[in-house]
């Protein structure tokens, strides 16, 4: 253990010692005496309790998240339409409208309620009509590659979120003015480049400031923030679906605005981050105010808490890659999380694409899977403390796959109908603990890029999905027996990661290598 010691680039563990080897004095028994920065977060924060205001605030990015993923269901859905002369034999519902004259039919809803109607879009490929979509994942993987490590580095967790929000309200609210398909796919993409972080950069931020009685109540809690934002998307595209598509991206665009607004005054940076950035006394200060006390007997102690590797406080923009890559445990747990996030994206955003194939109305399915979304988080919520998460990884996972590829067989509507919402549950909550795992997988100085490239393989997943939905049209194999298979297959890599529930989060590499061989307690 000595060796250990005299081998570390920094006094790491300089408390393993005992107190009589040590050169200074012992502490006041009065004073507790700090082994690591979870111990100031318990300290200052407390066991029972976390900076609920500022989770709140924080976890509310998740909202505009799942709006903005969600929007083009309704704002580039192909609309229905009617035959203007019932006694036109030579119209029927059942042809394309792009193969029937002008004057034979007519739409549904107003021209402008979706960009298919106002552009004229009915008769292009639907390479061109999918466009937009595509255009936005793009953007979304594009942005997570190259923001991904900032929030670890330069900027850190709350100026990520800000720039984020920031950069997804503004090209969002200027997308409402979009004269074509191609201007409007241009700024679908800027729109995806600035959201590709704010998943990541809100749940890190949160659980940095919580202590870890609560950290996976804090995770869901985000969780339920963005079901609460995808169930609320179809109501609003109802109530103004006899009105412009521009309107609704206002409807979602000029809150995140003024939510960006409400974060840069209310909300701190992460403690955590700041520690590790070298940034002591003010982390100190920030830690005294969400605990709500004004104790300065920790404050020589925490000052001295000097754990933090050298190589961790003067960080370049992508040194973080360069660390990851440096330790092949660290790159082999990524790649693992990188095929589990893959997996469940395609599940997860594959279901609700291609529910629409078992005759469903279109607000109500949507509804009906944001339903399902919430309950998957709240039992997170209320489980999340007793659930190991290797385990519970592999067996919903394994649930997802065998009720997705049972939808194949089943013929009942109602009976494929259940097992479909099983799996999407199934998946939902899988991709929920994925996200809650990789945060304690690694330590601060990587833990923003890990959930970052694990999000960008969710997206990834997506980009994919519509490709897999359209062949399931003509054989169901290629959109739920390949969901099943993917998910159940990707959820498997689970057993190659080391167990963390219950564990310590640790803040730099040299701390997690040596908790990991067991000299640091849980």
């Amino acid at each position: 253990m000595d060796d250990l010691q005299s081998s570390s680039p920094s006094p790491l563990l300089h408390f393993i010692s005992s107190p009589s080897q040590q050169q200074e004095p012992e502490p006041e028994p009065e004073e507790p005496l700090l082994l690591s920065l979870d111990d100031a977060i318990e300290h200052y924060i407390g066991k029972a309790s976390f900076p609920l205001a500022q989770v709140l605030i924080v976890s509310c990015a998740w909202i505009f998240d799942a709006q903005q993923s969600f929007i083009s269901v309704f704002s580039d859905q192909q609309p229905p339409w009617h035959c203007t002369h019932p006694d036109d034999t030579s119209c029927t519902t059942t042809s394309l409208p792009c193969s029937l004259p002008k004057t034979s039919w007519s739409w549904d809803n107003p021209k402008h309620a979706s960009i298919i109607s106002e552009w004229n879009l009915e008769c292009s490929s639907t390479l061109i009509q999918g466009l937009p979509s595509s255009a936005y994942f793009a953007g979304c993987l594009a942005g997570g590659f190259i923001l991904s490590t900032l929030s670890d580095t330069r900027l850190g967790r709350k100026n990520m979120l800000l720039l984020s929000s920031l950069a997804m309200s503004i090209s969002s609210i200027i997308s409402a003015a979009s004269p074509n398909i191609w201007v409007y796919a241009v700024l679908r993409f800027i729109t995806g480049f600035g959201r590709s972080t704010i998943g990541s950069s809100s749940l890190v931020l949160a659980t940095e400031m919580s202590g870890r009685r609560w950290r996976g109540e804090v995770g869901a809690v985000c969780y339920i923030f963005f079901a609460c934002g995808f169930l609320s998307l179809p109501l609003m595209a109802y109530f103004s679906r006899e009105s412009s598509w521009r309107n609704l991206y206002l409807f979602i665009s000029v809150p995140c605005l003024c939510y960006t607004i409400l974060l840069y005054f209310c909300v701190p940076e992460s403690p955590r981050w700041l520690f590790v950035r070298g940034h002591t006394k003010k982390a100190i200060q920030i830690l005294k105010k969400i605990g709500l006390t004004q104790d300065d007997s920790l404050d020589s102690n925490l000052i001295n808490l000097n754990f933090v590797a050298k190589e961790t406080c003067n960080m370049g923009t992508y040194s973080s890659l360069k660390m990851m890559w440096e330790r092949k445990w660290a790159f082999w747990r990524m790649l693992t999380l990188v095929i589990m996030g893959f997996g469940c994206g395609v599940a997860y955003y594959g279901m609700p694409l291609g529910v629409g194939t078992l005759g469903v109305n279109l607000y109500l399915s949507i509804s009906f899977n944001a339903f399902v979304e919430i309950l998957a988080a709240l039992i997170i919520f209320f489980l999340i403390g007793k659930m190991k998460r290797k385990t519970s990884v592999v067996v919903f996972c394994m649930v997802s796959a065998v009720c997705s590829v049972s939808c194949i067989f089943l013929k009942m509507r109602s009976v494929r109908t259940a097992m479909e919402v099983v799996a999407f549950f199934a998946t939902t909550t899988a991709f929920n603990v994925v996200l809650i795992y990789c945060m304690e997988l690694f330590p601060t100085c990587l833990r923003n890029t890990a959930m970052s490239f694990t999000r960008q393989a969710v997206a990834f997943g997506c980009c994919v999905v519509p490709i897999m939905v359209a062949a399931g049209r003509k054989h169901e194999f290629w959109s739920y027996g390949v969901f099943g298979f993917m998910i159940g297959g990707c959820g498997l890599f689970a057993l190659y990661l080391p167990e963390t529930k219950g564990k310590l989060m640790s803040d730099t590499l040299e701390e997690q290598e040596i908790m990991e061989r067991g000299f640091l307690s849980s």
